[in-house]
């Protein structure tokens, strides 16, 4: 199955029938990490069980991990050139690469076009340091 580099999330869930319409609920933390935003508009693909079934038995030879869980785009020590698009809550620069996973980039502002190696690696999002201004 071929799946896109626009990608914003993957989860498991169910569909509920609400009166005269069929619900999918998307959990908190797709929300609260940023990935995407309440309100906008999006485009949903449903893959069957059977499908995802018949996937992680042909891949049984690769670790597994869940599929609400992506792994992050990212690794310590790689290095990357980003955009800093906005600026987090505590002042650090972020910028997001691949399916909208965040960086943070400590002293950054928004705008700049960096180097950065990256320190840190969480699910959710990566911290990098400068090694390159503007590039």
């Amino acid at each position: 199955m071929e799946i896109s580099e626009k990608l914003l999330c993957l989860f498991s869930t169910e569909v509920s029938e609400e009166e005269d319409r069929y619900v999918i609920e998307v959990p908190r933390q797709e929300v609260e990490t940023g990935d995407i935003d309440a309100g906008d508009v999006y485009r949903v693909a449903l893959i069957s069980r059977d499908e995802a079934t018949e996937d992680a038995s042909s891949s049984a030879s690769q670790p597994q991990t869940a599929p609400s869980e992506p792994q992050p785009p990212v690794d310590v020590d790689e290095t990357r050139y980003v955009e800093i698009e906005d600026i987090g809550k505590q002042g650090d620069g972020i910028a997001r690469v691949e399916r909208g996973y965040v960086i943070i980039v400590p002293g950054a502002e928004v705008g700049e076009r960096v180097k950065v190696e990256i320190t840190e690696v969480k699910s959710n999002f990566a911290v990098g340091e400068i090694i390159e201004d503007t590039f």
